[in-house]
């Protein structure tokens, strides 16, 4: 009769012995070993008509060990159904010296088993106190984001002259010496480039003033630019961001100058800037506009609320783990073995993995979250328009992106995707509103500059 027996040997640690006996493994052998002889062939005999004794001596030691093996198995399994012991993975065999199954000699086998045990443990958020920001949409800032729209959706120009900061600038990069002679060779830097007279550092735009196409200026990286445009027209150009790179001087040809012309406040501009609302008024366009930026602000003071409850559930909740049998697990688990130092190398972050996820499973399972197609939809779609943007939709043409959110839904890894987003977001969603949240007013500049504060202590 088959048995299982328990031991604990360490911290949410335990033994698993499997014992089995004759009677639990040799009547599946000898079954095995009949409906093997069904189908083997054997020179000198016809399929189905080797002698039985010629069958278990070819095929049946091997017959044997594996009908012993499924045995402990079966029970091993038989008995995790039956506790319903919460595990991690799947309990890993303990080596077995003594493991030698001979069909000549059935007798009784036990077998070891190595499992971790999940720790129990409680989410309480209801004492936690968490400052929740809410940034003020200044007029200001809707002055900015309708200019910004403006200037989007505005007409291009083509003036004859450079009159202003706004004006385009298609610009031939030619790298020259410091008398502007251009620098012949294949190492000498050339590129075509276009850039906004307000991007020049304030003591070279003045030069742009006045200049007509084939017109032409020379300057040195360094002073032309400020460090934030320097970079980017450095990399553009496929130089290395370095002081060498910035000392190059650089003789620079316009090839054509443009102006976007804002586009006036009217009917058609309200209806292309914001496509799903029906706006006929600048005094609704402006609100319309301060609630989209109340909505960003919105958003990413619930992000840093998110933030902050992430750290409260890794730091307050505290675990236990079996860390030396999911080291074991961690070695052995993969396609190819890895070292003792792999191992503990790996180890910290995978246990910070585990112990979210434990914590995520916990409030989902116990709170009954659930991701349904709907909502995996609605991000999926979501995610698409964020993409995309209105421009990219051709002024709030989205007739087309139902369909294609239907083909994604199609992808398996597509779905498994926004399903891990959609229900992240419902177990913070949750957080949220266990704590006590104290909403403190602040303004977008101090929200931008704690946030920057906060990640440079976190590097």
């Amino acid at each position: 009769m088959a048995t299982v027996t328990r031991e604990n040997i360490g911290l949410l640690n335990d033994k698993l012995t499997v014992t089995i006996s004759k009677e639990d493994y040799y009547p599946a052998f000898e079954k095995s070993l009949k409906n093997h002889s069904k189908h083997i062939s054997l020179d000198g005999f016809r399929k189905g008509m080797v002698p039985p004794g010629m069958i278990k001596k070819m095929y049946g030691p091997g017959i044997f060990s594996e009908e012993v093996i499924k045995s402990i198995e079966n029970k091993l399994n038989e008995y995790l159904r039956a506790e319903k012991l919460p595990l991690f993975a799947q309990p890993l065999p303990l080596p077995n010296a003594d493991f030698r199954p001979d069909m000549n000699e059935p007798s009784d086998y036990r077998f070891d088993f190595e499992i971790g045990i999940k720790p129990e443990f409680d989410v309480n958020l209801s004492k936690v106190k968490a400052p929740y920001y809410r940034i003020n949409v200044t007029e200001e800032m809707i002055q900015e984001e309708v200019d910004r729209l403006q200037k989007r959706l505005g007409k291009l120009t083509e003036p004859e002259t450079v009159t202003e900061d706004e004006n385009v600038l298609n610009l031939t990069f030619e790298e020259c010496d410091a008398s502007g002679n251009v620098l012949e060779g294949e190492e000498a830097k050339k590129k075509d480039n276009s850039l906004l007279v307000k991007y020049f550092s304030e003591s070279v735009r003045p030069q742009w003033i006045g200049k007509k196409k084939d017109e032409s200026i020379t300057v040195r990286l360094h002073d032309a630019f400020e460090e934030k445009e320097r970079e980017w027209v450095i990399k553009d150009l496929g130089l290395e961001n370095t002081p060498e790179s910035a000392a190059k001087t650089f003789k620079l040809t316009l090839t054509k100058v443009g102006l976007i012309e804002l586009r006036p406040l009217d009917e058609a501009f309200f209806k292309e800037a914001i496509p799903d609302k029906d706006i006929t008024t600048e005094s609704a366009f402006r609100d319309a506009i301060k609630e989209q930026i109340q909505s960003y602000w919105d958003r990413q003071s619930s992000n840093q609320i998110q933030h902050h409850l992430y750290h409260v559930l890794m730091d307050d909740v505290k675990l236990e783990f079996p860390e030396a049998f999911l080291k074991k697990w961690l070695r052995t688990s993969g396609e190819k073995q890895k070292t003792e130092e792999e191992v503990e190398n790996e180890f910290p972050s995978f246990l910070k993995q585990l112990q979210w996820t434990l914590i995520t499973d916990k409030i989902i399972s116990e709170n009954q979250l659930d991701a349904t197609d709907a909502d995996i939809k609605e991000n999926l779609k979501a995610q698409v328009l964020s993409y995309f943007g209105n421009m990219g939709l051709g002024g709030g043409n989205i007739e087309w992106i139902d369909s294609y959110v239907d083909s994604l839904m199609k992808d398996e890894q597509q779905v498994d995707n926004a399903y891990r987003k959609v229900i992240t977001e419902k177990v913070f969603t949750w957080a949220e509103q266990q704590v006590q949240k104290g909403e403190m007013p602040i303004s977008a500049d101090e929200f931008i500059k704690m946030n920057e504060a906060h990640q440079h202590e976190h590097h």
